[in-house]
């Protein structure tokens, strides 16, 4: 075993979750690389300084820069907002370190390209953070995908839906501006990287793109929403299975509805997240009378459950998505392999994302 530097850009929700992450991974997984959290960055020197005692790092710094060319910070995990991403990662991989990026990887198509000819050029690790497919129910209905379990793969379908701005009198913020994405921009991500990791890609798609609520409260009063709140998405994959996903931020009820059911020739399975330490099944050779989906308690006996708990149904969480990934990204330092998602990956689903846009803007089918 040895110790590893890591610098964390962003102190806010996920930078948390990544902090707690490195501070648990070695004990989880028993890596042979332990993360030290050498140094955390935040929009001002009080703020950085106080998070720091907070998480538990040894320095901290108001300028990135710092951080990414500091010698004792061999690794750089970027938990900033989108429109950072690009110069961060850049500067790393000019100096030499690699990078684990929160989705979505880039702004736009244009940063995320620049940002994989970066990390590919270097050869240096990268991966980006897509956490929710990394469940344990999730890693099985991909075993179950690939050993054929379900038969022909005939229909997908998919949602992430939340309700964070299901009341049309909550207040605009930073997530309501042009530059943060909208929904596209904040869960669609998760949900595309999904289909891709069970389905294969995406070849061409037909979307309706809508902001339900055009003007939420401000201080100074009504504020124009610069972005969307909800979506739906028609689409073909490669394999030439038809699929359909939708995505909201104003699903009234939904808190974490990051869902799919797959329907296949010998079966099916659904997947909720808000119901992430299970899974339903349907196997079609059931006799008349025994036939209904089955819910799968998911144990030891599935992938990376055993290494947070021994019982079945005792459950895994949130953030033990975010040490699995965590994991992944020691792996891929410590044998210089690339190890799922890369930087291409992330790539790949601001292009879905980009062809869903121009086909709500020109109301047609748009290949990927």
């Amino acid at each position: 075993m040895r110790d590893i530097g890591f610098g964390v850009v962003g102190t806010g929700y996920m930078g948390k979750a990544h902090s707690v992450a490195l501070k648990s991974v070695g004990t989880v997984f028993g890596t042979n690389l332990r993360p030290v959290c050498e140094m955390i960055c935040a929009t001002t020197e009080e703020g950085a300084k106080a998070k720091a005692a907070e998480y538990g790092y040894r320095r901290s710094t108001a300028d990135w820069r710092e951080l990414v060319n500091d010698p004792k910070v061999e690794a750089v995990s970027i938990a900033s907002p989108q429109w950072t991403h690009r110069e961060i990662a850049l500067a790393a991989f000019a100096a030499g370190k690699p990078v684990f990026c929160e989705k979505p990887l880039g702004e736009t198509v244009d940063d995320s390209l620049a940002m994989v000819a970066a990390a590919e050029e270097s050869g240096l690790p990268n991966m980006v953070g897509f956490n929710y497919i990394r469940t344990p129910a999730s890693q099985l209905a991909l075993e179950m995908i690939e050993a054929g379990e379900l038969g022909r793969i005939i229909n997908m379908r998919a949602e992430h839906t939340e309700d964070f701005f299901s009341d049309p009198d909550e207040m605009g913020s930073w997530r309501t501006q042009k530059r943060s994405g909208g929904n596209m921009g904040d869960l669609s991500p998760h949900i595309i990287n999904a289909v891709h990791r069970l389905m294969g890609p995406i070849a061409s798609l037909v979307a309706d793109i809508e902001t339900a609520y055009a003007t939420r409260p401000g201080p100074d009063g009504p504020e124009t929403v610069e972005n969307d709140d909800q979506a739906n998405i028609l689409c073909r994959f490669a394999s030439g299975v038809m699929g359909c996903i939708s995505i909201s931020r104003v699903s009234t009820g939904r808190k974490m509805g990051f869902a799919y059911e797959i329907t296949g020739s010998k079966g099916a399975i659904r997947f909720d997240q808000e119901d992430q330490n299970a899974l339903r099944y349907y196997d079609a050779s059931a006799r008349t009378g025994r036939q209904g989906f089955t819910k799968i308690l998911i144990g030891p006996d599935h992938p990376d459950y055993v290494n947070f708990c021994l019982g079945p149904g005792h459950g895994t969480g949130y953030n033990d998505q975010i040490i699995i990934e965590m994991r992944d990204f020691l792996t891929a330092i410590e044998t210089g392999a690339p190890v799922w998602p890369t930087f291409r990956v992330g790539l790949e689903v601001n292009q879905v994302i980009a062809a869903a846009e121009t086909s709500a803007r020109e109301r047609r089918w748009v290949d990927v």
